[in-house]
């Protein structure tokens, strides 16, 4: 397992089937859960769904259990749903700070 944090803005993306919150996570933080999908995948000879790494997220006092995505960039994305929105008093272009457990 390990820790990681990651200070990021509140996306918004907007798609045909509607409109989803999120952060993109970069930099070393997204290294370190490249490295451990990796890992995964030569443990058990597959990838998970999208090449989704299983976490415990962390936002403010509202912690659940999720994945992050990969990007085609090398970035990771995790979502960000309504109810951690309304907990958390969170709207697009906020600054938040994201504390991720790879499990």
């Amino acid at each position: 397992m390990s820790d990681l944090t990651h200070t990021t803005t509140l996306e918004c993306w907007r798609g045909e089937r509607g409109t989803y919150h999120l952060v993109t996570i970069t930099g070393e933080a997204a290294e370190a859960i490249t490295q451990a999908e990796r890992l995964q995948r030569l443990e058990f000879g597959a990838r998970r769904g999208f090449g989704s790494v299983k976490v415990m997220a962390l936002v403010g006092e509202t912690r659940w259990k999720t994945s992050v995505f990969p990007s085609k960039s090398g970035d990771w994305w995790l979502l960000i749903g309504k109810k951690v929105l309304h907990a958390e008093d969170l709207a697009e272009g906020d600054p938040l700070t994201v504390e991720l457990e790879l499990l």
